[in-house]
């Protein structure tokens, strides 16, 4: 059986950095606030496009935003 990853994320600090609200980053990103919450609060990991789209919002690598920490066994 597969485990899963831990991969942590600075969306939050990054987005309070620019004074972006949740709902702001959501409608940049055509998805809803809730995505943003879960993605905050490290519940939910983004596809690579999306990684890729926040990375570009953001105005850094796609590794300034996401650490991977290792896998869940």
């Amino acid at each position: 059986m597969l485990g899963g990853f831990i991969i942590k994320n600075n969306i939050k600090v990054l987005r309070a950095q620019r004074s972006m609200t949740q709902d702001q980053l959501a409608e940049k990103l055509s998805v809803s606030r809730q995505t943003i919450i879960s993605l905050e609060k490290e519940k939910y990991n983004p596809s690579i496009i999306l990684a890729f789209k926040l990375a570009e919002i953001f105005n850094c690598k796609i590794e300034d935003i996401f650490i991977y920490e290792g896998e869940i066994e």
